[in-house]
């Protein structure tokens, strides 16, 4: 498998599951803005949607948007606990968990790099994340992951919108158990090989 991605973008997830799960696979990085990769192949050839991440198979057919990916990911390694089996009801509320974290915090966070939003609008999408951060801090409760007491893949995908915090300047003291909870998936091996091969540690 090759994994196209950006370094901090949404492609951290699925990269951090790769590496959780032990399955063998190359990177190629994207220049988002130019469109090429990192060996110059055009990336709107390979993806027509324009953005990370892409996951070529080792049958040359792709697979994109990071919550689809992050469960294929983890079938492919099940003894991993990456994620429960299919037709599980701890399977549908993984699912449901990603289908928030992609709905509710990656596309409203993930807008506010837009250096032409306006202020007014930044206000607004700022209150709206910090209820969800509200409501996300209280599923965590006192678990040390969000589904319980396993790292999922949905943990890849938390971490991965929550780390955009930084360079956003979204303040996380009003969310203590937010703030820890990236300390302790930033801590993981897995995750820190992951920031090493980006160049974000």
């Amino acid at each position: 498998m090759k994994l196209y991605y950006s370094p901090g973008a949404c492609s951290l997830a699925p990269h951090i599951a790769l590496r959780e799960a032990g399955l063998p696979f190359t990177l190629e990085k994207v220049d988002l803005r130019a469109k090429k990769t990192e060996h110059g192949a055009d990336f709107a050839a390979i993806n027509p949607k324009g953005y990370v991440p892409a996951l070529e198979l080792d049958d040359g057919s792709l697979l994109t948007e990071a919550g689809v990916m992050l469960q294929y990911i983890a079938d492919q390694a099940p003894a991993s606990g990456l994620a429960p089996a299919f037709g599980t009801m701890a399977r549908y509320h993984l699912m449901e968990t990603i289908h928030f974290i992609a709905t509710e915090l990656h596309k409203s966070a993930g807008a506010l790099f837009n250096p032409a939003a306006p202020q007014e609008w930044r206000q607004v999408v700022h209150g709206l994340l910090g209820r969800r951060f509200g409501f996300i801090e209280g599923r965590l409760g006192d678990n040390p992951y969000i589904e319980g007491a396993q790292f999922t893949v949905a943990d890849a995908y938390l971490f991965t919108v929550l780390s955009w915090s930084r360079p956003l300047k979204i303040d996380l003291t009003p969310w203590p158990g937010l703030s820890a909870y990236v300390t302790r998936i930033g801590s993981r091996p897995k995750v820190i090989e992951t920031l090493q091969a980006e160049g974000l540690i």
